[in-house]
């Protein structure tokens, strides 16, 4: 079991930039993969970003450009930073660690017009 803790949502205007964390503990598997969710409402929670063990990348396409993934592999942690953000970006983001099926609690990101 791995349990997921995620910080770092919040209000901010159009234009903005936030950056959510995910902190992992319990039985972690090494070579699992970390993943950025989001879901707002009304819609189907997606993929956002994911990196793999071996730090393999991938982006949904609504926030190439404006997010990044990264990991801090000593302090089981993984981040999002979130710049140029959109109104569309408005959601609950969860921290997910893909082979484990593991997710985080979720953190509210708003992004105001």
């Amino acid at each position: 079991q791995v349990q997921l803790v995620e910080s770092g949502g919040g209000l901010v205007q159009a234009g903005g930039s936030l950056r959510l964390s995910c902190t992992a503990s319990g039985t972690i598997f090494s070579g699992d993969a970390w993943g950025w969710f989001r879901q707002a409402p009304g819609k189907r929670r997606q993929l956002v970003a994911l990196i793999t063990s071996v730090g393999n990348i991938d982006y949904a396409e609504s926030v190439k450009g404006r997010f990044t993934i990264s990991r801090e592999n000593a302090k089981n942690t993984v981040y999002l930073r979130m710049t140029s953000l959109k109104p569309e970006d408005t959601a609950v983001y969860y921290c997910h660690r893909l082979q484990s099926d593991s997710w985080g609690q979720g953190t509210q990101v708003t992004v105001s017009s």
